[in-house]
């Protein structure tokens, strides 16, 4: 079991969801991952927040959407070892702070930046919560994924901001760039395509399945769309694209 005490700087540790409905969502991801979310005592900062646990280790985050008008939408955390002088280099780099470095009680600091593409992500500085306790699993995310309508000025700010090498390779679909930590793939980025449809860029998240199909059948039995079938990608595996009931994207990937 791919189990993690600690996340090197720059590679994804944690995804959470921002949702309309709590209720509706986790009953949705229960049935579809088998995970049970247990909220936490959020002490004097307020608000509601979950985390979400796959066979009794925590995988993921949970909260309500912070207002009316923000949509459901899952979000990526990079680790870094110092979230302030990190986000010093953001705007240095042509990105954005969209929220400082914060606090989160004794779990952490983080914060919010969004790369010159417009893209946000987040920063997580492990406190006593590392982020993912497992990962790369069924169940748990395996990989993330940025989609931008421009691959050059991410992959500068990135490589800039958090030292990442960059391997881009032509494939069936176009081309698609990995970021390497020590010779490692940790994210990749893509360019988005008309046949897409019209969106922000964004990053998105994978999660691991025993099996795409049947991911897809049970995603559409409780109340999940298909936004994009199974489909092969060569030596890597079979994936599909599933929006939850309350609009919230990601892929789930049946590893190769």
């Amino acid at each position: 079991m791919p189990e993690r005490t600690s996340y090197e700087a720059g590679r994804p540790s944690w995804v959470d969801l921002a949702t309309t409905d709590v209720a509706g969502a986790q009953s949705f991801y229960g049935a579809l991952f088998g995970w049970t979310a247990h909220e936490m005592d959020t002490g004097d900062m307020g608000g509601r927040y979950f985390m979400l646990h796959k066979d009794g280790k925590v995988v993921a985050g949970m909260a309500p959407v912070p207002s009316d008008d923000t949509p459901t939408v899952w979000s990526v955390y990079l680790a870094v070892d110092d979230v302030d002088s990190v986000t010093a280099k953001v705007t240095e780099a042509g990105g954005s702070v969209m929220m400082p470095p914060m606090d989160v009680m004794d779990t952490g600091r983080m914060a919010f930046i969004a790369d010159p593409t417009g893209a946000m992500i987040g920063l997580w500085q492990a406190g006593t919560h590392i982020g993912s306790a497992i990962i790369a699993e069924p169940g748990t995310h395996t990989w993330v994924e940025l989609l931008t309508d421009d691959v050059a000025a991410a992959q500068a700010f990135y490589t800039d901001v958090f030292g990442y090498d960059a391997e881009t390779n032509q494939t069936p679909n176009g081309p698609y760039t990995v970021l390497m930590l020590g010779g490692e793939g940790v994210a990749g980025m893509m360019p988005r395509t008309p046949q897409m449809g019209d969106f922000p860029n964004y990053w998105g998240v994978y999660f691991g399945v025993e099996d795409a199909d049947a991911a897809v059948a049970t995603a559409s039995a409780n109340g999940g769309t298909v936004l994009m079938p199974g489909m092969d990608i060569p030596e890597v595996g079979r994936i599909a694209v599933i929006r939850d009931p309350q609009g919230g994207s990601f892929t789930v990937m049946q590893s190769a």
